[in-house]
């Protein structure tokens, strides 16, 4: 079994892998910019075969070749995609190059990088797709609305992609978590609902071990997260905008 982890340092990431129960001999390829911290991660890991190689998502024009490359051994059996930055509102609208840097971090460059790889994935005719998006896809609120708007976006191309690929083989399961606490959100009051990287991973592995119908339905982290959500599409704006979280 070959898995591939685009984001080869995420916390999220990285707690879907070890909470898969991998086997001893499956191959986990650590896709990342800092090559280093990704071959630390990898050693806590439980499987013998993990390497890291560099991988940028702001870089399209190289996306491409990289899955060109990583796929010339052939295609991965799961690939979970966890590459993403959340900079804070005010930061963004102080300099607008930081909001475009997390646009393309959480949307281009991982539309570009699954696009090619799903397409070695189809053309062998199996494979597994976990993207992560988030609760702030369902409705952006003023604190973060770019954080919210890539993610809608990218929401929006899971959902899309899925139906494109079904009957090739291929999956892809939609993951919407709420507020995770850890490095991302280090210094941040947790809001109703956290979690950790720890329970994204158990409710990401529990699904993919569930049968290929059960992949079409999102995966709200916590459960109780997907009520929530259906209420907060229904709040009048004029009532949404009054909420600081």
């Amino acid at each position: 079994m070959r898995v591939l982890l685009l984001g080869g340092t995420s916390e999220i990431g990285l707690a879907i892998l070890s909470a898969l129960d991998l086997p001893p001999d499956a191959e986990v390829v650590l896709a990342g910019r800092d090559v280093t911290r990704m071959e630390v991660a990898g050693k806590t890991l439980p499987c013998r075969r993990v390497s890291a190689v560099p991988y940028d998502a702001t870089d399209v024009a190289s996306h491409q070749a990289f899955a060109d490359s990583v796929c010339a051994g052939g295609a991965p059996d799961l690939v979970i995609a966890a590459t993403g930055v959340l900079i804070p509102q005010p930061l963004v609208e102080a300099d607008v190059s930081l909001a475009a840097a997390m646009i393309e971090i959480n949307l281009t460059g991982q539309v570009t990088t699954l696009l090619a790889l799903g397409s070695h994935m189809k053309a062998r005719g199996s494979g597994t797709i976990v993207l992560l998006s988030s609760v702030a896809a369902v409705r952006p609120r003023k604190f973060n609305s770019v954080y919210g708007a890539a993610k809608a976006g990218l929401d929006a191309f899971a959902r899309g992609y899925a139906d494109s690929l079904h009957g090739a083989g291929v999956r892809v399961l939609l993951v919407r978590p709420g507020f995770v606490i850890g490095r991302m959100t280090a210094g941040m009051t947790p809001a109703p609902l956290a979690t950790t990287p720890e329970k994204v991973g158990v409710a990401v592995a529990s699904a993919l071990r569930r049968s290929a119908s059960g992949l079409e339905s999102p995966v709200w982290v916590p459960a109780p997260l997907g009520a929530l959500a259906a209420v907060m599409r229904l709040v009048p704006r004029r009532i949404w905008r009054r909420f600081d979280r």
